[in-house]
């Protein structure tokens, strides 16, 4: 068994302050979001008059705060959950518990992997439960079924089991191969993450999705001459049946090489005409074009390789169990207790990273708007935008300092002002 070090405290202080300063934080930023947008409940915005009505602009308020309560207790349930698995003792019980069975370590270990995941699912299984049919439902945004919901469970736990057994079985072998490790490791963890981008649009996304050939020939036209002209290679125009889950309309760009390809949601294509759904369209190929998704990928991976440098050296670290009441009950246990507390304790002190994040994710966004005003016509891709947030039920006023923190999109009055200029410019 490792001895832990003698003064652990600092450490636990340091964990409870940081997610004591996390939950205020949470608390507060939502209570600003809250009381701005009931502020401007009453009366649509200026710049959206015309367009949006006072129904839809008052759904969106109250939309916004329902989600807004609903996050702040699911955020207080995982924060409960967090304390009982580490300060708690429930890691600690739970290896005990396995250690009883005498099983060799790898076994050990990614036993005591999965049933700290299995704890753990009971809370989110009732969130997204909570969210879909009753949150969702209470909006109109809804359409998945009971039963569809307990098939895309099944399939989604399925899938972690398949391709997440081995890969937890690798790294955690890893984890036991010598001071190096960290470096293996990120290795093996960036090529899965390449594989995963390479497989998911053929293999992965159809297990919960159907997916069909565009059948617009005048659409599938126009999106092959942008996409040429814009040097981007196009491998296919597929629609989603994203109507048999909600009503909310999207589309995204999917694979890596030769297994690119675009996809639009069926909700989408009911709502937009053909030059909006193109300024939309020349929009995502602005990220391509900006190179932001070569971007986030290198900066996921240099993260990651810092990370797991990181986890390599608390792993050594005694006073890192005993800190978080977690000390392993023999040498087996290790390598699996310091991943667990690792992934389990480090988003409440990366938290507060998020407005950084939220600031190069607005930047982008920006940066595709003016590229799809140049490749498009702004006022396709405002009317476009004006569709989406009066559908989505997105507010139109959002509290600033809330935005700032958390928005990875431009609030709805400054992004079409963006394109307003833009449009007047050209």
């Amino acid at each position: 068994m490792l001895l832990p070090d003698a003064f652990p405290a600092p450490l636990t202080w340091l964990f409870l302050a940081a997610l004591v300063l996390n939950l205020l934080a949470k608390r507060l930023l939502g209570a600003r979001h809250a009381r701005h947008v009931k502020a401007h409940r009453g009366r649509v915005p200026d710049a959206f008059a015309g367009h949006i009505g006072l129904f839809s602009h008052q759904r969106a308020a109250d939309y916004t705060a329902a989600r807004l309560r609903f996050n702040w207790l699911n955020t207080c349930a995982d924060a409960l959950v967090l304390l009982a698995l580490t300060l708690g003792g429930g890691l600690t019980a739970l290896d005990a518990w396995l250690a009883d069975w005498h099983w060799a370590p790898l076994p050990h270990q990614l036993a005591l992997l999965g049933l700290t995941l299995l704890v753990m699912a009971p809370v989110d299984l009732c969130f997204s439960w909570w969210r879909h049919f009753r949150l969702e439902a209470r909006f109109g945004f809804n359409r998945m079924t009971q039963g569809l919901f307990v098939a895309d469970s099944l399939k989604g736990a399925l899938l972690s089991v398949v391709l997440g057994a081995p890969l937890a079985a690798a790294f955690l072998a890893l984890m036991s191969s010598g001071a190096y490790w960290w470096l293996y490791a990120w290795l093996l963890w960036s090529a899965f993450s390449l594989l995963i981008m390479l497989v998911f649009p053929a293999w992965i996304a159809p297990l919960f999705n159907r997916f069909s050939p565009l059948d617009d020939p005048a659409l599938s036209q126009r999106i092959h001459a942008l996409a040429k002209r814009c040097g981007f290679a196009l491998n296919g125009l597929f629609v989603m049946d994203g109507s048999r889950r909600s009503a909310h309309g999207n589309a995204y760009f999917t694979g890596i090489g030769k297994t690119r390809r675009i996809v639009f949601f069926d909700t989408l294509l009911s709502k937009l005409n053909h030059d909006e759904i193109e300024a939309v369209l020349a929009h995502e190929l602005g990220h391509f074009k900006h190179g932001h998704i070569r971007q986030r990928l290198m900066l996921a991976l240099a993260l990651s390789l810092a990370t797991l440098g990181l986890l390599a050296w608390l792993a050594a670290q005694p006073g890192f169990y005993a800190a978080f009441n977690a000390v392993p009950a023999g040498p087996a246990s290790q390598p699996v207790m310091a991943l667990l507390l690792f992934f389990l304790v480090s988003p409440v002190f990366t938290f507060f990273l998020t407005p950084v994040r939220s600031w190069l994710s607005r930047r982008h966004e920006y940066q595709a708007d003016t590229y799809a005003a140049a490749q498009s016509q702004p006022a396709f891709l405002v009317a476009a935008l004006l569709k989406l947030y009066n559908d989505n039920a997105a507010t139109l006023t959002p509290d600033p300092v809330h935005s700032a923190f958390y928005d990875t999109h431009p609030p709805a009055a400054l992004r079409i002002a963006h394109l307003n200029r833009l449009e007047q410019a050209a």
